[in-house]
């Protein structure tokens, strides 16, 4: 989503009525989705970050996703969105210095390049790499797709059938072969897609966001056990390729329709947890947690709920889970996943 209109409101008044006690303050935490931007009069960039990260739980890293931010103003139009990824570094090396907290932002970068430049998107794919700084991990080509146009973000829309078209893959092809990883974004009905991508590719190190993107609006609106049906089964058939991952957050867009931004104050952690429950659990089930990851989303999300409370309401979740599984959801699958080296007691 690319503009606050495409989500629900930012309502600050609204999110500082929330009230709990942060829960485990000590467990450290990778977050591995969040996005940097100023546009639209949305300013969301270092400090607007940290006034999150800095809410009472211990987040150590965190991992910047591509959301068409800060892209070169001029240039060939394949290398623009290279200027994303200076940005992001900048940001990352300001972090690095110590001088913002403990905190290291951005310690993975996630780009975007045309995959369907196939076997040229290299050229790209190496310039990213110079201006990541050994910070850049991989790239997102949004695939996200819907017969019901209400749905689609108007803003970046991605052609039907995207997944399978010969030149995408071949530009996955090159983005394995420089040791990067895919981020991968659709909607529930396309992840049959996803699977025979990753058939297709059984070297591509891949991790699908938002839980598969679950659709319970517009055309879907009055199916919603239905739809549950559907994308639990194609999740557990997805969870099949060892070479997917999968991202557990993003619930809180309109595109899900869980209400969570309808209350009149911010929903309790307890109150999410259940409602993300059914979608969580389902995939670390099938995945296993050593290939789910817990993920902010932020600000996207920042409708719909309080960053503290969202991790909050991941800690409920995992309540009674071992020592083992809690650190892979927590940070050990995004810190593999990503390449990420963390310094610390951890």
């Amino acid at each position: 989503m690319t503009s606050q209109s495409s989500n629900y409101p930012i309502r600050n008044d609204w999110l500082r009525s929330w009230a709990e006690d942060i829960l485990e303050p000590e467990l450290p935490i990778v977050d591995p989705h969040h996005h940097l931007w100023d546009r639209g009069g949305w300013r969301y960039l270092l400090h607007e970050l940290l006034d999150d990260l800095n809410s009472g739980h211990h987040i150590i890293a965190t991992v910047f996703l591509q959301c068409r931010s800060m892209h070169r103003a001029d240039g060939p139009e394949e290398l623009r969105p290279v200027g994303e990824t200076e940005f992001v570094n900048g940001i990352a090396a300001m972090s690095a210095s110590g001088g913002f907290g403990s905190t290291r932002v951005c310690a993975g970068i996630v780009g975007y390049a045309d995959m369907r430049l196939g076997a040229r998107v290299r050229e790209v794919l190496e310039a990213h790499i110079r201006a990541g700084g050994g910070r850049f991990r991989g790239v997102r080509h949004t695939s996200a797709w819907d017969a019901d146009s209400t749905i689609v973000n108007p803003a970046n829309v991605a052609p039907r059938g995207l997944m399978a078209d010969k030149a995408f893959r071949e530009g996955l092809a090159t983005l394995t072969s420089l040791g990067l990883s895919f981020d991968a974004w659709l909607y529930h009905p396309q992840i049959d897609e996803l699977t025979e991508l990753a058939r297709a590719l059984p070297e591509m190190a891949i991790v699908l966001n938002h839980v598969g993107g679950p659709l319970r609006v517009g055309a879907y609106a009055s199916r919603k056990d239905e739809v549950f049906e559907r994308w639990s089964r194609s999740m557990r058939n997805l969870a099949g390729c060892s070479n997917v991952f999968v991202k557990l957050g993003g619930l809180g867009m309109r595109i899900n329709g869980l209400g969570f931004d309808e209350q009149p104050k911010p929903p309790s952690s307890a109150a999410l947890a259940d409602g993300m429950r059914p979608f969580f659990e389902t995939c670390i089930e099938a995945f296993g947690a050593e290939r789910c990851m817990f993920e902010s989303n932020f600000p996207v999300d920042k409708g719909a709920y309080p960053y503290a409370a969202y991790w909050n309401a991941c800690k409920r979740l995992t309540h009674g889970a071992s020592a083992a599984d809690k650190a892979a959801l927590f940070k050990d699958t995004a810190a593999r996943f990503y390449r990420l080296e963390l310094h610390g007691p951890w």
